[in-house]
């Protein structure tokens, strides 16, 4: 072929190499695959259509047939069965196979027909006394398959009846078998007669009733009665789950395998205040075979046991805490029977622990007693986070983990430990399980009562001591991780039980007197303290420094875990890490007191130059520690580090002050009035400025001299012995001459808390100056410098003699109440008494054996705290005008003397 000068008669090339038929090939196959696809999707579609043509015929033939053979029912037997005796139930009547085939829960006149059967049913068992031969004649085992089918769908036949007409039921529900007049009853009766444990056919119609969700179906009937008014003890509904939930779990009971989602604990026990509506019912659960069973089968599922449980009711009754609660409720009851096992313990706390962790924190209503007392020691506390929790079910949570629940959980937990050798597998659970439970109540529920109670009334504090020991004496910690599902594997096994033992132990040293641990050496030796001392030292110095993953303080401003969110694994570690070190400066407040330890014992073995020098960085990591852990470091670095700030702070304002001199004119004689006039005018700029006084003498002429910082030194020495003098009223000494502030200071000057701000900036400016000034306070006063509370241990300073009869309280062995004291206290300032009350009604509240430790600790809070309030409050903001907080918070009361 020869060109014919037109270009789309080329041939066309594909430079991939495929030819043109190999193309066609492949469209071909693809459409051919696509068509074959389309004709198989129809061929789905038709045979769907059919099959469903042929569901709805075969329903409406069915539905023909139920017509016909109702029919034929009521003309032989009659609308209420006139016509029946005890044989229509036996194995050759057709009575029961009719009724059954054509029953419909949505026709009234079924409903009734059902009812009658069943008060005939009831009454010929009445009559005659044996259900199985009414059913089965004389041989049951030879048509058992037969009369088994009529009686379980007889019996599901009587809830699904009920169920269907609840609404119209609902008055009826919780009626007694007496009330056999009404619908209901004859319903659920034949249901109790037939789940009789004894008869052979009840496993069954149980395994029948919860493959077709009967457990479902009882409890919408539960919770469309629950809340009526004619509610009695031992109703038919009552009686009805009794029956259901002994057979379950017993050693008889041969029922299969039940779906977890449809069991009787998932259905039943998470009806909101279930032992309220049916307290009979309670009793039984909490039997020791029952609630075992029941409490085990919910531990062998708990990773997904949320997940198994029905929808929530409301926003208000989430179906986990209402679970939690009735087990809670009945807990304390099943751990009080003679033959509570270990293992029923630790199922026990691993279900209640997994259910609270899925429980947000709950609101706290602090009493004014907690506020008192724990001041102080509330005020970093994580933030608590408002829930939409029913209040009664936040009340049932709450108020079953009382004094006697955590008692027996605990004992039977730790009553067959043996501490002799290693911790075995049983010590490791119970630590784990007590450890995992307190650590999520300490993060839910309020406090007020759980620490006095683990504190005073349990022995965990020694018996986490044992295994800790142990188990840092051998160098090999168990895991524990499995206990807390926001634990990694790799979490250190110390962690829990320090997670537990320190806010406890520390809450205990609050009370403790200096008899106790000094002389007594309760609850813990002093040698054992030194043990302990060195592992929470370790411990620490791994979180902060070693193993360190962000600023430990910012675990304050995390919000307290709802059921989508649970507090991290790094929450947990930054929680540890303030816990050992408020327990490690509690303990070394103790050594302070009278020396039990080496003090070089809190320093950490790490600490060296580079530490020193990236200690004074801003946000680094050792200055972290320093702000919260500053005993890790040795005193003398510690006044290095303090020097050094202190001249920074001097330099950078000294050049900034060049021109800003201030200059005082003042009175030897009214050195204090005049000075609380001019410096009180100055802002904290002009006070880290230079200050320059001239004195001037009793006729108004200035002395001679140059202030070049030798006259400011005497002023500053002059003034402080003039304010802080007895005499002058602001300040008192104890027995030892140690200054603290004059709890009636406000009746000898009106301007008193301006004085004590004034005072507080003098100190500041003697300290900021580099004055020694030697001034002996309280160390209960110094505490409050750096915002601290006291406690019982520090009241011999102030006041010996109050001391010595709290603790004659604290030990009398007779009847308290005798003493005739009450929650007030008498307070004597310049001869004139007043009374004050401790608690408010505190007049009218008597002291007994149960709230004494409360009066002893309010009484101690009173004097150390709350008289010298005011004045401490103001003294502190005057003294943080020129020293910041942190600089402080580096040494403890007895350091700060020294320094």
């Amino acid at each position: 072929m020869f060109f014919s000068g037109d270009p789309s008669n080329r041939k066309r090339v594909d430079l991939g190499g495929r030819s043109t038929k190999e193309r066609d090939r492949k469209n071909l196959l693809e459409q051919t695959r696509l068509e074959r696809n389309r004709r198989l999707w129809l061929r789905q579609q038709n045979s769907a259509a059919l099959r469903i043509q042929k569901c709805f015929r075969a329903r409406k033939v069915v539905r023909i047939e139920q017509s016909k053979l109702r029919e034929k029912f009521l003309r032989i037997y009659g609308k209420n069965c006139p016509n029946v005796d005890r044989n229509a139930f036996g194995p050759d009547s057709d009575f029961l196979r009719q009724f059954l085939y054509f029953f419909n829960a949505e026709n009234i006149d079924d409903f009734l027909v059902l009812v009658q059967i069943c008060r005939l049913l009831l009454k010929c068992v009445q009559e005659n006394g044996d259900v199985v031969s009414l059913f089965a004649g004389v041989d049951y085992s030879s048509i058992c398959a037969l009369v088994n089918y009529r009686v379980k769908k007889l019996a599901y036949t009587c809830i699904r009846a009920v169920h269907h007409n609840r609404n119209q039921l609902k008055d009826q529900l919780l009626l007694t078998p007496n009330e056999s007049s009404a619908s209901a009853i004859p319903l659920l009766e034949v249901l109790v007669l037939l789940l009789d444990l004894k008869l052979p056919w009840s496993c069954k119609i149980v395994g029948y009733l919860s493959q077709n969700n009967g457990f479902g179906l009882l409890r919408e009937i539960i919770l469309m009665g629950k809340d009526n008014a004619n509610r009695e003890k031992g109703s038919s509904l009552e009686r009805v789950l009794t029956v259901v939930m002994c057979h379950i779990g017993q050693k008889p009971c041969l029922c299969s395998d039940i779906d977890p989602r449809y069991s009787f604990s998932s259905q039943i026990l998470t009806i909101p205040f279930l032992w309220h509506v049916f307290p009979n019912l309670r009793q039984v659960f909490a039997r020791q075979g029952l609630s075992q069973h029941y409490i085990h089968l919910m531990a062998t599922s708990v990773p997904n046991l949320i997940s198994f449980l029905p929808k929530d009711i409301s926003d208000e009754f989430p179906t986990y805490a209402c679970l939690l609660g009735n087990i809670l409720e009945t807990g304390g009851v099943a751990l009080s029977q003679p033959d509570c096992s270990f293992n029923m313990a630790i199922d026990l706390a691993a279900v209640t622990t997994f259910l609270l962790e899925a429980h947000p924190s709950l609101t706290r209503s602090d009493s004014r007693e907690n506020s008192m007392i724990a001041e102080d020691d509330m005020a970093g506390d994580d933030e608590v986070m408002e829930v939409a929790l029913d209040k009664k079910l936040d009340q049932q949570i709450c108020n079953s983990i009382d004094t006697r629940f955590l008692l027996q959980l605990t004992n039977i937990l730790f009553r067959e430990i043996s501490s002799a050798n290693g911790p075995d597998d049983m010590e490791v659970a119970a630590v784990g399980a007590v450890c995992g439970f307190l650590y999520v109540i300490f993060n839910t529920l309020p406090l007020e009562r759980i620490m006095t109670v683990l504190a005073y009334r349990t022995e965990l504090v020694p018996m986490l001591w044992n295994f800790m020991k142990r188990c840092h004496e051998n160098k090999k910690w168990s895991s524990l991780s499995e206990r807390l599902s926001y634990l990694s594997g790799d979490a250190p096994g110390w962690l829990l039980p320090l997670a537990v033992f320190c806010p406890v132990y520390k809450h205990m040293l609050t009370i403790v007197d200096n008899e106790e641990f000094y002389e007594q050496e309760k609850p813990l030796s002093l040698k054992d303290i030194s043990s302990l001392i060195i592992l929470l030292k370790q411990a620490l110095w791994q979180l902060l420094w070693v193993n360190h993953t962000s600023s430990a303080n910012s675990v304050r401003s995390i919000p307290v875990r709802t059921s989508s969110k649970k507090l991290s694994m790094e929450a947990v570690q930054q929680r540890v890490s303030i816990v050992v070190s408020e327990l490690l400066s509690q303990l070394q407040d103790w050594n302070n007191r009278r020396q039990f330890t080496s003090p070089s014992d809190f320093h950490a073995d790490g600490v060296n130059d580079f530490f020193i020098s990236q200690a004074v960085i801003e946000n680094a990591r050792a200055n972290e520690i320093l702000t919260q852990a500053a005993f890790l470091i040795p005193f003398t670095s510690r006044v290095k580090i303090f020097t050094s700030q202190l001249a920074a702070a001097r330099q950078r304002h000294g050049s900034q002050a060049v021109f800003t001199r201030n200059r005082f004119r003042i009175r030897r004689d009214h050195i204090l009035e005049d000075a609380y006039n001019q410096m009180s005018q100055l802002s904290e700029d002009d006070l880290r400025g230079l200050i320059r006084v001239t004195f001037v003498n009793e006729f108004g002429v200035e002395e001679a001299g140059i202030d070049g910082g030798g006259i400011f030194k005497d002023f500053m020495e002059n003034i402080t012995r003039a304010s802080f003098d007895v005499q002058y009223g602001l300040f008192k000494e104890t027995a030892d001459h140690l200054l603290y502030p004059n709890p009636g200071s406000g009746m000898i000057h009106e301007q008193h808390l301006q004085f004590f701000h004034f005072l507080g900036t003098l100190l500041a400016k003697a300290m900021f100056e580099g004055i020694l000034v030697d001034l002996p306070f309280a160390t209960f006063f110094l505490s409050k410098l750096k915002q601290k509370h006291n406690y019982l241990n520090d009241l011999p300073s102030l006041d010996p003699e109050l001391y010595r009869h709290l603790i004659f309280l604290k030990r009398y062995e007779g009847d308290i109440s005798d003493l005739e004291l009450y929650f007030v206290i008498l307070n004597n300032e310049y001869g004139e008494q007043t009374e004050e009350e401790l608690l408010p009604g505190g007049k009218n509240l008597r002291v007994t054996n149960e709230n004494v430790i409360t009066f002893i600790h309010l009484v101690a809070n009173h004097r150390l705290n709350s008289q010298i309030r005011q004045q401490s409050s103001h003294f502190l903001r005057g003294f943080q005008q020129l020293i910041q907080k942190d600089w402080i918070d580096m040494f403890n009361e007895h350091e700060l003397q020294v320094d």
